[in-house]
């Protein structure tokens, strides 16, 4: 079974999120979403609201599963026997950061990270833009899938 994780905290899940999910789907045959938990961060939604926006979005997909997890994403990869990792690269700085971490996640495992790059119509997205609109009372709705609008 090819099984990816794809980590992240969703603080919310965005359009850009779901297009990289929806195309990473017919590459595996089960892709997890994995919230990565830091107790030092502050987070605009709590953990729980995060698992239900990405469970209300992926409800009739079969091939997601929703998962938390701290620590090292190599290591719950390991737990849940994934052999592969996804992310999704909006632009030169994502992909010189992600490269890094894929070569050392690579060195020191056997586990590949598969890049796909976002859609144009999406690559401008990202959580901390939208948060910072929500927290100003603007309206996300273009940029978050309709389980994310509260």
């Amino acid at each position: 079974m090819k099984r990816a994780v794809f980590p992240g905290s969703f603080d919310p899940l965005t359009l850009g999120h779901k297009d990289i999910i929806d195309r990473a789907l017919p590459l595996f045959d089960e892709i997890i979403i994995a919230i990565g938990t830091n107790s030092s961060k502050k987070y605009m939604f709590s953990l729980e609201q995060r698992k239900s926006f990405i469970a209300k979005t992926f409800a009739n997909e079969s091939k997601i599963k929703v998962d938390t997890y701290k620590g090292l994403t190599i290591n719950y990869c390991k737990k849940v026997n994934s052999q592969f990792i996804l992310r999704g690269l909006r632009n030169p700085a994502d992909f010189e950061f992600e490269k890094a971490i894929a070569q050392t996640n690579r060195t020191i495992s056997e586990i590949e990270t598969v890049f796909l790059l976002t859609s144009a119509s999406t690559s401008f997205i990202s959580s901390s833009i939208v948060r910072d609109i929500l927290q100003n009372g603007g309206d996300v709705s273009l940029l978050v899938p309709k389980a994310v609008i509260i």
